[in-house]
């Protein structure tokens, strides 16, 4: 390895890391037990995990089948498809929320006919939340997914087809148990995402405690008010991001191999 490679690579892990240090030589850990058992930390806690598990089965659920279309698919115009289901990559999670909120608001395309026919209103509600992270972390399964798939090829399929095998059963046992590393690598990053999701949530769902009001919210509102507890709820944040990248990457490895 060329040795001048070191000097920008150690560049780029300063410039992720120093950042995570500076708030652990910021947090006043004698006030820290304080800080994240209070009623208002704990329920964005619990509001961010059980919200962000929803929304990452959500992305398996759909995500899944739809980076196997991008993938197996031959259909006209599939490159624009990947372009749109690739846009909130680049998008701004705020511009988001607020196409969400157009959308299924009481006055949105879909939002006045849930409306006026069930009386189901979206926005401002815990499934405001799992909407916005959702539409935000999809793309990192599906694009975790469709490259290991076609990493993957379609040799393994042929070959079960030629044995008889109908597509069905082909993809069951032979697809699947192939992809299942992207798959699992797809599923960290989204549920790391979801997590991680201000933007869109703030626009669409708002900042309602123990309804909509997640770790990334609180920890916006607190730095107004509390910095030590901003301070706090980041570090609880990073510490639950290492657990799951710790969790969920050695299997991915194992998988590879």
């Amino acid at each position: 390895m060329p040795r001048l490679l070191w000097v920008p690579a150690a560049l780029a892990f300063a410039l992720i890391a120093l950042p995570v240090f500076g708030l652990l030589l910021k947090a006043d850990w004698s006030r820290m037990p304080e800080l994240l058992l209070s009623d208002a930390a704990l329920d964005a806690l619990r509001l961010s995990l059980i919200t962000a598990a929803i929304s990452t089965g959500l992305c398996i659920l759909l995500g899944g089948p739809l980076a196997v279309v991008l993938a197996r698919s031959r259909l006209h115009g599939l490159r624009t498809v990947r372009s749109v289901v690739l846009l909130p990559l680049v998008l701004p999670p705020v511009v988001g929320g607020l196409a969400l909120l157009f959308l299924v608001g009481r006055t949105g395309l879909v939002g006045r006919g849930l409306d006026l026919a069930f009386g189901i209103t979206v926005p401002f509600t815990t499934a405001a939340v799992v909407l916005a992270q959702t539409f935000v972390a999809m793309p990192f399964l599906v694009v975790s997914l469709e490259g290991s798939l076609r990493t993957a090829g379609e040799r393994y399929e042929q070959v079960a087809a030629t044995l008889g095998a109908s597509p069905i059963l082909a993809f069951r046992r032979v697809t699947v148990p192939l992809v299942l590393p992207g798959l699992a690598s797809g599923a960290v990053l989204a549920f790391a995402r979801c997590m991680g999701e201000f933007g869109a949530t703030i626009s669409f769902a708002g900042s309602l405690q123990g309804t909509t009001r997640t770790l990334p919210l609180l920890v916006y509102l607190q730095g107004q008010t509390d910095v030590d507890g901003a301070v706090a709820l980041s570090l609880l944040i990073v510490v639950v991001s290492i657990i799951v990248i710790v969790v969920g990457r050695p299997r991915t490895v194992e998988g590879l191999r």
